[in-house]
């Protein structure tokens, strides 16, 4: 029994020495998260980190023949690769094989053992393994030692064109190292492109993304709390980061807070973007999180020096306070690359007549040519930079605490933008005689507005006493509803009259050269006063028995309107039969003149249509918000969106509209008024209409808009589908791109085109409430919050209304939508 048991125990010892052999000089499983000096991995066969999380094996990007040796996510079923060793060298077969030679090098190999690829230690060990960490990093390192601060080479030292949690994005100061990302140069090809992403290390250190060796967006110095203009860094619930700055070292890394979270960010050059991306579990789908830039204002030096870009405002570039556009003409024609100059010119024999003028809420200018000094206070900054006639602005360089330290910049400030925030005052140089001018004209302005605020008070008061004492003696309650019911007090109108003969002579006795547009109620036309002004005037036509009430309504609501994005109503006439409103001139005509027409479609660059996109959902949000009572247009569409000379939207057309008083947000009508092809479908059906419906309605133009097609008259290779529909299979298919308008030239911003699109598509879900308000459409615009999904929207084929009592389209000269009255289907 004893001899037995010895003969086993000497069995089992030579069954593990041979396993031990085989395990040692044969390539190993998948199960593996090292390689030992001899072994090999090719073919099929893969690392697993010992977490399961990533792998690191050899794969084929895409339609590409090609093979490259990679680390991408385990556990996601989206191959989503993270990192790769060849990029630039890719092997032409599957005959590629990783190895840990006797040096201790990291070798790639083709099939003729040529070497494609190697990774070298900074020094030898005994005992050298190759191991993928749960962190998606490639190590190096001694066998016996697991400390990051002693690996021989890391992956993380070499990214590809995408930042993992952990990873520095940054310098080595000892060995001169930069840690930078370069994208993919498609899909199929990661070989490296020319969208790059590095820390560039100066005094005042910033993150900047090229295009080539052309700079493409900066983060705005390091200020001691965040990038200066990158306030997608501020606290959130997703990741926190952290900004190292040492004598050996200077980096920029995040990490997650929640260890169950999967997150990462990626260089695309395919729309020249930097995106964050979460794993979405329930979806198994990547969503996007952030993309940078957010916005056209984030494009490097968007206005020019000492030009200010603003989202919001129009044009987006505005010249500083105390400067004046260097070429006004360009200017004027949207062409800001050169930028502004000072209002009074300095010169050095100035230097005892100048001062500082202080800005608050900028984007900290280039600080390429800059000059740091961490231990000067303010005061010592500013006459720093005043004995230097070279000097042209100073600030604080760290704004923690109250702030502390010096940044002097030298030379025009370039790439400033408005941008909320504390604490980041930046001082200008400039004339002192023109800081006092400005600061006079501010104490007087404050004077001024306080006399007036203190009469206007006092008058209130008395007023308001005198009423509720004429209310408490003179006036029943029946008199009291009167006097406040909304239609007896829209009647009484302040609007100018213009008399019959004056508006036949401005328009030649309504000329046929004069006439510019024929719509449901009647035509208009292009007219001249006396006095120069040009005038637009819609003249009802007599034979619609429908149009008094149209005629009564937009008399109304539009003479109390008042926004840059709303038409102006200069006057009406009611004369005899005639009855005619009488509007400012818009030289541009309408919306759908330019973006459906082949040849004038080019006018209409990408800025200038995200522009007017912008400009409509502002004066959408006007209506529905901010104006005395919430207004309900009832017929958004591209004919009633006029340009004026400067291709700014305006408004126009609201003898449909509806008003809404206190905190009614809903109504119901038989009369369903609007245009088919933009009406949402719970108006179109049920009469229902809201705030929403005008969501709708934008979301159809939103598409139009980008696509340039109209949506009625779209035609699709499937006959059924419109261009919503069309708009939804590109979307679920993951083709959005091909929906932008083939004549937009290469400077298409393609994140924000494809950030209105999704926009477009959250405005046409079937259901008012799944819809966006036009407040959070215009947050959504100006950000880069992350969008909900959309679901399936309405409308996606082609359908028709029931039967109903609306004009055709034949039956007027225009080739613009008409609008149409509906009765309510059964």
């Amino acid at each position: 029994m004893e001899l037995h048991d010895c003969q086993s125990r000497r069995n089992l010892f030579y069954m593990l020495s041979i396993a031990q052999f085989l395990f040692w000089f044969f390539p190993t499983s998948s199960a593996a998260d090292y390689l030992s000096q001899f072994q090999s991995i090719s073919g099929g066969k893969t690392l697993v980190s010992g977490d399961g999380s990533f792998e690191l094996g050899f794969f084929s990007p895409g339609s590409s023949a090609n093979f490259y040796l990679g680390i991408w996510y385990k556990k996601i079923p989206v191959k989503t690769v993270v990192w790769v060793a060849n990029r630039d060298n890719p092997i032409k077969d599957k005959s590629g094989t990783l190895r840990l030679d006797r040096e201790g090098n990291l070798v790639l190999l083709s099939q003729n053992e040529t070497v494609v690829w190697s990774a070298n230690p900074r020094r030898k060990v005994l005992n050298p393994i190759a191991q993928l960490l749960g962190s998606g990093n490639l190590v190096l390192r001694d066998e016996k030692d697991e400390s990051p601060e002693n690996y021989l080479w890391q992956s993380f030292d070499y990214p590809s064109d995408t930042l993992l949690p952990g990873m520095k994005l940054g310098w080595d100061l000892k060995t001169g190292w930069n840690r930078s990302l370069s994208s993919w140069k498609n899909w199929d090809d990661p070989s490296s492109g020319d969208f790059t992403w590095e820390l560039v290390s100066k005094d005042y250190p910033e993150l900047v993304m090229c295009k080539g060796s052309s700079e493409y967006y900066r983060s705005g110095p390091w200020n001691g709390l965040g990038f200066d203009g990158a306030p997608e860094l501020k606290n959130n619930p997703l990741f926190g980061f952290n900004f190292v700055s040492t004598e050996d070292q200077v980096y920029y890394t995040y990490y997650l807070k929640k260890k169950s979270m999967i997150s990462r960010i990626v260089l695309n050059q395919t729309i020249y973007s930097r995106q964050r991306f979460i794993w979405i579990e329930e979806a198994q789908s990547w969503r996007l999180y952030a993309s940078v830039p957010r916005d056209n204002c984030d494009y490097y030096n968007r206005c020019g020096p000492y030009g200010n870009c603003v989202m919001g405002e129009s044009p987006v570039c505005q010249c500083l306070s105390g400067f004046k556009p260097k070429s006004p003409q360009n200017w004027d024609m949207m062409d800001w690359t050169q930028g502004c100059v000072h209002s009074q010119q300095l010169s050095c024999e100035d230097k005892n007549k100048v001062g500082f003028k202080k800005f608050s809420g900028l984007k900290f200018p280039d600080s390429t040519h800059s000059w740091v000094n961490r231990s000067m206070n303010l005061q010592e900054c500013m006459e720093k930079c005043l004995v230097n006639c070279s000097c042209t602005a100073y600030a604080k360089s760290d704004i923690r605490g109250g702030g502390s330290g010096c940044i002097l910049w030298f030379g025009d400030l370039m790439d400033i933008r408005q941008i909320s925030g504390d604490g980041r005052d930046l001082y200008i140089r400039m004339k002192g005689s023109e800081i006092a001018e400005k600061d006079g004209h501010k104490m007087k302005v404050a004077a001024i507005i306080i006399i007036v605020a203190s009469v206007a008070v006092i008058i209130l008061i008395f007023f308001y006493i005198g009423k509720t004492m004429k209310l408490f003696t003179e006036e029943t309650d029946d008199n009291l509803m009167a006097r406040y019911n909304d239609e007896d007090d829209q009647e009484d109108l302040e609007l100018p009259f213009l008399d019959l003969p004056t508006i036949v002579k401005a328009t030649d006795d309504f000329s046929m050269s004069k006439k510019l547009g024929q719509g449901g109620f009647g035509a208009v036309y292009r007219g001249m006063l006396v006095d120069g002004k040009e005038i637009a005037v819609k003249r009802l036509s007599q034979s619609s028995g429908q149009g008094l009430n149209e005629f009564k309504n937009e008399v109304i609501l539009i003479s109390k309107l008042q926004h840059r994005n709303l038409v102006k109503l200069l006057g009406c006439c009611i004369q005899g039969e005639e009855k005619m409103l009488v509007y400012e001139y818009m030289p541009n005509r309408s919306l759908d003149s330019f973006i459906f027409d082949h040849v004038k479609c080019k006018i209409l660059d990408w800025p200038r249509r995200f522009n007017i996109v912008c400009g409509i959902a502002r004066g959408l949000l006007y209506l529905h918000q901010d104006s005395r009572l919430r207004i309900i247009h009832r017929d958004l569409k591209a004919s009633n969106v006029l340009l004026d000379n400067e291709l700014n939207p305006k408004i126009s057309d609201f003898g449909m509209a509806k008003t809404f008083g206190g905190d009614q947000t809903e109504g119901n009508t038989n009369r369903v008024v609007g245009t088919y092809g933009y009406m949402a479908p719970e108006y179109a059906i049920h009469g229902l209409f809201s705030v929403k419906s005008d969501v709708f309605s934008f979301g159809v133009l939103l598409l139009e808009i980008v696509s340039g097609k109209k949506n009625r008259e779209f035609i699709h290779s499937n006959k059924s589908l419109n261009l919503i529909g069309h708009a939804w299979r590109l979307w679920t298919e993951g083709r959005p791109l091909e929906l932008i308008d083939s004549c937009l030239d290469d400077l298409i911003d393609i994140s924000e085109a494809l950030r209105c699109i999704h926009i477009s598509l959250l405005c046409l879900q079937q259901h008012p409430e799944d819809r966006p308000s036009m407040s959070n459409v215009v947050v959504m615009l100006s950000s880069e919050s992350v969008l909900p999904e959309p679901m399936e929207p309405a409308y996606i084929m082609e359908k028709k209304f029931p039967e109903a009592d609306y004009p055709s389209k034949n039956q007027f000269s225009s080739t613009n939508e008409l609008s149409f009255t509906m009765l309510e289907p059964r």
